[in-house]
């Protein structure tokens, strides 16, 4: 596996990116844009990348924070635990808003093609970063066709840059994969969400994870399940396979 560190021009500066590419295929035409979940990129997301990677693709996992930077490191464990860690990401979340991480895609999908990805492009988030990928495949479908989100939180809200109000820009299959109990993404915003998706005709799927919590997917979280883990992947995986190519 071979991670290059890139730096990309965007509108407001330069975002810290990472760029993941298998050596069994180094020159794959196929992309992925991973949107982070709200402690930033680290170890924990830099191996989930890698993992995309081996399935051949090039996977691009950039800071969503670059603006605010430098920051942390936090502790995904106890990071909204402790007061001061707590606010400084509150900070960051509520700074880095879905418009400013749209613009920043557009920048990402130049990186990708400057990089050899000529091919389709998914997007995958988890966190703060489900509706970012939600978000990134209605405002370029032209390059998106597949759009994964992970314990994705406000993902049908009131907000005006909530997801579900541009589904019909959609062009892209899309996957959510929702924790049993979760209280930004509550029953009524998933009913929302899958009625903007039947309305537009998006090709969805919205699948409920019974007994995990937020936060499931990532191993360094203090609720990482590993069962669970694993079933995304499986899900994930498969989304791209069908829909990249």
């Amino acid at each position: 596996m071979t991670k290059q560190q890139l730096h990309i021009e965007t509108r407001d500066g330069v975002a810290k990116a990472g760029l993941f590419r298998s050596a069994k295929a180094s020159s794959t035409k196929a992309g992925v844009i991973f949107y982070q979940d709200a402690f930033g990129p680290r170890p924990a997301l830099d191996s989930m990348a890698e993992r995309l990677a081996n399935e051949g693709y090039t996977v691009l996992l950039p800071d969503l924070f670059y603006r605010n930077a430098p920051y942390g490191p936090f502790d995904a464990k106890t990071a909204f635990v402790e007061e001061k860690t707590k606010a400084a990401l509150t900070a960051l979340v509520s700074g880095t808003t879905q418009e400013m991480t749209i613009s920043d895609s557009g920048a990402f999908l130049d990186a990708l093609a400057a990089e050899g990805v000529t091919g389709p492009v998914g997007t995958v988030g988890y966190c703060m970063g489900g509706g970012r990928a939600l978000n990134a495949a209605a405002t370029y479908p032209d390059r998106i066709k597949a759009a994964a989100s992970f314990h994705g939180g406000n993902l049908a809200s009131d907000a005006a840059d909530s997801p579900h109000r541009k589904a019909a820009s959609i062009q892209a299959r899309v996957y959510v994969g929702t924790s049993g109990v979760d209280r930004s993404f509550p029953p009524e915003q998933s009913a929302r969400l899958a009625e903007a998706l039947r309305v537009a005709e998006v090709d969805h799927v919205i699948e409920n994870y019974v007994g995990v919590a937020h936060g499931w997917c990532v191993p360094d979280h203090s609720v990482f399940n590993a069962a669970g883990a694993e079933r995304h992947w499986k899900r994930l995986t498969t989304l791209f396979a069908e829909t990249l190519i």
